[in-house]
């Protein structure tokens, strides 16, 4: 037998113990975007790398537990669903209870809970009795972002603005009566903005998920655990309190 033959029998050998040794869940990098709107104060923050939301933390603290690669994607909001639809994008962070029936279609499963998350209808302080009901927004203008999901849309008149930081001003310049919106971030940007607003009837009350492409639902076990890992650990509270404990009485 030749040097070569030699050589390349030690070659094979060599390349067959590094794919051994290659990490399988690292056999893929799942594609993933965090919101369907430029702006989500505090689960995603633009622009702030000290301080870039709740769940632009948790992601890669699930990933890199659950031993695998990810890849966030910046998309304009119109493209989110879309991307996701079409396999561009392998998972986003939504809630059930942004769907009707809370069902996200056969192309798609669910990890267990990251973290609670309630929308309520929020108006100005002086309007809240009438909106003590959330049927009370039936056929009415109300106040939305653009490229978020709602599971009853249908029962009102969307009016879309591009973040919720615009939902508060227009409520304060009497362009909308009420809007759509999570506690934490119409609190904070009424009180960042000194613009007084009251929560009315909550709209949907749930949780906070992965929605993960069904061709993934094998790395699903390892998420979950990553997930139960950083509750357990207290992580997801320590998240929790860093960027609602200012306003979220």
């Amino acid at each position: 037998m030749g040097k070569g033959s030699i050589l390349y029998r030690w070659l094979v050998k060599g390349v067959l113990l590094l794919i051994l040794f290659i990490p399988q869940s690292y056999a893929e990098q799942l594609k993933y975007n965090i919101t369907g709107s430029y702006s989500w104060y505090p689960y995603f923050i633009a622009n702030q790398p000290d301080a870039p939301g709740m769940i632009t933390e948790l992601i890669p603290q699930i990933l890199s537990l659950a031993n695998i690669e990810g890849e966030n994607l910046s998309l304009p909001p119109k493209r989110t669903n879309n991307a996701l639809e079409t396999g561009q994008l392998d998972f986003d962070v939504v809630s059930p209870s942004w769907f009707t029936d809370q069902d996200f279609g056969p192309l798609f499963v669910k990890s267990d809970p990251i973290m609670p998350i309630t929308e309520y209808v929020v108006t100005r302080p002086e309007n809240v009795e009438s909106f003590k009901e959330v049927a009370e927004i039936k056929g009415k203008q109300i106040g939305t972002v653009r490229g978020y999901l709602y599971h009853d849309d249908k029962e009102f008149i969307r009016v879309d603005f591009t973040s919720e930081q615009e939902l508060i001003k227009a409520l304060d310049k009497h362009r909308i009566t009420a809007i759509i919106s999570g506690n934490y971030p119409a609190l904070y940007w009424s009180n960042k903005l000194k613009i007084p607003v009251g929560l009315a009837a909550v709209h949907s009350d749930g949780v906070l998920v992965l929605r993960l492409r069904k061709e993934h639902a094998d790395l699903l076990p390892a998420l979950n655990q990553a997930i139960a890992q950083l509750k357990a650990d207290g992580k997801v509270e320590q998240i929790i309190q860093k960027y609602t404990q200012a306003f979220a009485s």
